[in-house]
């Protein structure tokens, strides 16, 4: 099997995402935390690159907000610390 860069960089943007989401859910991580945000962050900007080099744009509009709302977060998250 021959994996691609963006099935390389997809891959381990939804890895993140998933193990962020896990984490969440079995409490482990509050999803006001710092690192929590993080994840999102950088698994949503990674699947957003992937879907660009795919050109799937239903993918890349999704992962773009994600991004764009985890960089959101971020910033409230900063901005109250």
């Amino acid at each position: 099997m021959h994996f691609s860069i963006s099935d390389i960089v997809g891959s381990i943007g939804v890895f993140i995402l998933l193990v962020a989401f896990v984490l969440n859910l079995i409490n482990k991580i509050s999803k006001e935390s710092f690192i929590y945000i993080l994840m999102n962050i950088v698994g949503g900007a990674l699947a957003c690159v992937a879907s660009y080099l795919i050109n799937y744009l239903p993918f890349l509009i999704l992962e773009a907000v994600w991004t764009l709302i985890s960089i959101i977060a971020m910033m409230n998250y900063l901005r109250v610390r």
